[in-house]
């Protein structure tokens, strides 16, 4: 696996950017980051994306960190996937867990073609409407960019 550049921080934008080239096609990136049983071979311990379409909700986990609910923004197979994720109030008994502006970020993943390898760009944005602080979210979800598109890269090349 080559050395690739790590996540970086906007701040005039509020938002988290990385990209990285990937020895593998379009299409097995786009599995991996969008079936559930190949997600969590890179990022989490838990995936659960019943419907993979626009408006659809599901669920990521990460040990020692919880669970948090997603929200399928954008789905245009294999160029675009985009989903909104946070960490909202507990919700009440059989009411959903409600995504806003104030605790919540937008997760979107650009695939290009290169040959036979990706170049994968992910931007997450929205940092500057939570309600926590908007820059110590950023530098933790930087070194967490960083880390799990470094195993995402692993997982697909074969070196994981």
């Amino acid at each position: 696996m080559t050395q690739q550049p790590a996540a970086v921080i906007d701040s005039e934008n509020y938002t988290v950017t990385r990209t990285v080239h990937i020895k593998a096609t379009p299409d097995r990136v786009w599995a991996a980051i969008t079936r559930p049983d190949l997600i969590t071979q890179w990022l989490g311990t838990k995936a659960d994306l019943p419907e993979l379409r626009v408006g659809a909700m599901g669920v990521f986990g990460f040990e020692g960190y919880g669970e948090f609910p997603v929200r399928i923004d954008e789905y245009d197979e294999p160029v675009v996937f985009a989903f909104t994720w946070g960490t909202p109030p507990a919700p009440r008994d059989g009411e959903p867990a409600v995504l806003t502006p104030q605790n919540s970020t937008q997760v979107r993943y650009t695939l290009v073609p290169d040959g036979d390898s990706t170049i994968l760009s992910v931007v997450e944005s929205g940092f500057g409407l939570l309600s926590r602080d908007p820059v110590e979210a950023m530098r933790s979800n930087r070194q967490g960019w960083t880390d799990e598109l470094d195993e995402l890269v692993a997982y697909l090349e074969g070196s994981a």
